[in-house]
């Protein structure tokens, strides 16, 4: 899908040319609009109505949406998941004019519901692709850890950190099963990964900008924001390795690159700083396991 560029050099066509369109989507597809349609019932827990939903991902027949919905619901039976903690019917009021509402049938679902009908949808519209981002992250975010929003940022680092270094297993996994199979063939497969998601840098032009000698792991130098960014374009090149059962070194290759920028893309149209940009902590993961190990001693 994508041809090997540095981004940083040859993208100003394509930024100048769409300018207006960039910035209509900046301003338009944020995650503020998944928040705002999110519910709270009476026990604390959060869900989203299924119409709701359906309009903001821009659908414009339900009965289409609901067919997605299946889709979701099969692929939750599937992972195991029992599909009524996560799809449940019910009546949704829904406003039809002069300030009435009338009752539909729907489904309130939950975030993990949500991310299972974006991962179902449209990826080429940009809101189906913000959605995924969105609900994927945020959902890795509750299976990490459930109270990960009252963490400090050396904790949510490490939570990062540990669960990328699970993901990066079954990466290494999905990418030797495409064909994958040495040292040098699986540094290679990586570098293509962080081409896509850091505009065309290596590992090794990543550690130069951050100052970083050769024994020095990326990922231990990289702040909670950098490592969700990462771990949402290892464990997507992973589920599409398996997902489209690629094979080949240059197709898995290629797939990293794609996944890569995908989420790169997604950055931009959030409006948040690339990856390449955000800055370097001046603690390593290790220095903060350390410290955390002397705290529990106390």
């Amino acid at each position: 899908m994508f041809f090997f560029y540095d981004e940083d050099t040859d993208t100003t066509d394509s930024t100048e040319t769409g300018t207006d369109q960039k910035q209509a989507l900046n301003n338009t597809y944020t995650e503020s609009l998944f928040e705002s349609i999110k519910h709270i019932n009476e026990y604390g827990q959060e869900f989203w109505y299924a119409r709701e939903l359906s309009k903001v991902l821009e659908y414009k027949d339900f009965r289409n949406f609901e067919l997605t919905i299946f889709k979701a619901m099969d692929a939750c039976r599937n992972s195991k998941n029992e599909i009524s903690d996560h799809f449940g019917e019910c009546t949704e009021m829904v406003p039809i004019g002069s300030n009435a509402k009338r009752g539909f049938p729907s489904y309130q679902l939950s975030r993990y519901a949500c991310y299972l009908i974006v991962m179902n949808g449209d990826s080429s519209k940009p809101i189906i692709a913000l959605g995924q981002t969105y609900f994927a992250v945020k959902t890795r975010q509750q299976e990490l850890i459930e109270n990960y929003e009252q963490l400090n940022e050396d904790q949510k680092r490490l939570a990062i950190r540990k669960e990328m270094a699970e993901h990066n297993k079954l990466l290494v996994a999905a990418a030797k099963d495409a064909g994958v199979e040495t040292t040098l063939e699986y540094a290679i497969f990586q570098n293509h990964g962080y081409m896509g998601l850091y505009g065309g840098l290596k590992a090794k032009d990543i550690k130069a900008r951050k100052g970083l000698s050769g024994n020095q792991q990326i990922l231990d130098y990289m702040g909670y924001e950098e490592l969700a960014a990462n771990l949402f374009r290892a464990t997507q090149t992973e589920a599409k390795l398996k997902r489209e059962h690629i094979t080949g070194k240059d197709k898995a290759n290629q797939t990293h690159y794609d996944v890569g920028k995908k989420v790169r893309q997604t950055i931009q149209e959030l409006g948040g700083t690339m990856p390449e940009d955000l800055p370097t902590p001046s603690k390593s993961i290790k220095q903060i396991e350390k410290e955390q190990k002397r705290l529990s001693k106390k």
